[in-house]
C-alpha cells in the first residue's frame, strides 16, 4: 500500500512514518519544513518539499503517485497561538485539508486518516472522555479540527472517501530515532527536560487554581510509538469511524515534573504562572473503542516510561535536529507557483 503522509517531518508524523515503513508500507512524506525537520524524515521514505496551500503542487503529487491512502498530520497546532491568531487556524488548517481532499477525489484515493485532537471536546462534561461527548471547542485550534472532521463526513457521503479521525490526547516520548523538537516549544515534557539539561533555568506551571487535586491541569499522555501503532491500525478500518487515542491515565503538571526529576536524576525548578486562555482543567481519554474495534494495545501504560524514552532521546540530541536541511533519502522537487 502506498501512503501519502503530510507533516511527516514533524514530531508525530516522523514516528508514524517510521512505523509504516517497518510494517512494509511504501511512504511518501509531504512537508513544507516550516515546523518539520528534514533530518526527521526516515531515509527509506520518499520526500516532497511542498505546501498544502499550493493546490497545483498537491494535485500534481497525487496524480503522479496515485496513493492508496493519506495520513494528514500537517497543521498549525499551538492552542495559545490560536487564541491570538484565529484566522491562521480557522483558515489554513481547514483550507489545506480541503485542498488535500480534493486531490484525493481527483486521484481516486479512498482512504484518509486524520490527526484530530481532544481539543474538540472543550471542557468535557464527564471524564474520562468518550467519543460521543458534545463537541464544544474553547479555542480556534480545537474548532479547526472539529470542522475538518465534519468536512470529512461530507467527502465520504459525496465521493466515497473512507476516513478515520484519531483524536489525540498528549503525544509524548520518543522512538530510538525520532523525538520532539519544535522551533517554538510549548509542550510540557520537552520544556521540563530542557531544564534538566541545563538549557532553561526553570519550567513554567500555567495555573495552580484548577479544580484538580493539586490545582494544576491534568492531561493524558500517550507514547508516540503507541500513537503510531494506532495510525497503522486505522488503515485497516472497515468503515469510517472516530477514535480517542490516549492512555486513559491522567497526570497533573506537578506530577509530570516530579517524575521528570526522578527519571533524569536532576533538579528541575518550577515557576507558577497565571492560567493560559483556552486550557481545560482535565483531559483524559476513554480509549475503550479503539481497543475493541481496531485491537489497539498500548505498550506504555504510565508516564514514567514515556519520560524515560524522551529523556534518552534528548540526552542523545540535546539540540534536537541540529542540521535543518539535508539530502538523506530520495527527494522530489515540484513547481512552487501557487494556484
Amino acid at each position: 500500500m502506498k501512503v501519502f503522509v503530510t507533516g511527516g517531518a514533524g514530531y508525530v508524523g516522523s514516528v508514524c512514518v517510521e512505523e509504516l515503513l517497518n510494517a512494509g508500507y511504501q511512504v511518501t512524506v509531504f512537508d513544507n519544513l516550516t515546523e518539520g525537520h528534514r533530518q526527521a524524515v526516515d531515509k527509506r521514505a520518499e520526500f516532497i518539499e511542498g505546501d498544502l496551500a499550493n493546490r497545483s503542487v498537491v494535485q500534481e503529487s497525487f496524480q503522479r503517485l496515485r496513493p492508496d491512502a493519506v495520513m494528514h498530520f500537517a497543521s498549525n497546532t499551538l492552542v495559545p497561538a490560536s487564541m491570538v491568531h484565529p484566522g491562521q487556524y480557522l483558515g489554513d488548517n481547514i483550507s489545506n485539508a480541503v485542498n488535500l481532499l480534493d486531490a484525493c477525489v481527483a486521484a481516486g484515493t479512498k482512504h484518509f486518516v486524520f490527526s484530530s485532537s481532544c481539543a474538540i471536546f472543550g471542557v468535557p462534561k464527564t471524564v474520562p472522555i468518550t467519543e460521543d461527548l458534545p463537541k464544544e471547542p474553547i479555542n480556534p485550534y480545537g474548532e479547526s479540527k472539529w470542522m475538518v472532521e465534519r468536512i470529512l463526513a461530507w467527502y465520504e457521503k459525496l465521493f466515497g472517501i473512507r476516513y478515520v479521525c484519531l483524536r489525540y490526547f498528549n503525544a509524548a516520548g520518543a522512538s530510538e530515532k525520532f523525538g520532539e523538537h519544535h522551533r517554538e516549544e510549548t509542550h510540557l515534557i520537552p520544556n521540563v527536560l530542557k531544564v534538566a539539561l541545563g538549557q532553561k533555568p526553570s519550567v513554567d506551571i500555567y495555573g495552580t487554581q484548577y479544580p484538580t487535586p493539586d490545582g494544576t491541569c491534568i492531561r493524558d499522555y500517550v507514547h508516540i510509538i503507541d500513537l503510531a501503532q494506532g495510525h497503522r491500525l486505522a488503515l485497516g478500518a472497515k468503515r469510517s469511524d472516530v477514535f480517542n487515542l490516549g492512555s486513559g491515565n491522567g497526570y497533573s503538571v506537578k506530577e509530570v515534573i516530579e517524575v521528570a526529576r526522578k527519571v533524569s536524576g536532576r533538579p528541575i525548578k518550577a515557576v507558577e504562572r497565571p492560567n493560559r486562555p483556552g486550557d481545560p482543567p482535565k483531559l483524559v481519554a476513554d480509549s475503550t473503542k479503539i481497543r475493541k474495534v481496531l485491537g489497539w494495545k498500548p505498550r506504555f501504560d504510565s508516564v514514567e516510561p514515556i519520560l524515560e524514552s524522551a529523556w534518552r532521546w534528548h540526552l542523545a540530541h540535546p539540540n534536537g535536529y541540529e542540521k535543518e536541511r539535508g539530502t538523506d533519502g530520495p527527494i522530489i522537487t515540484l513547481p512552487t507557483t501557487a494556484t
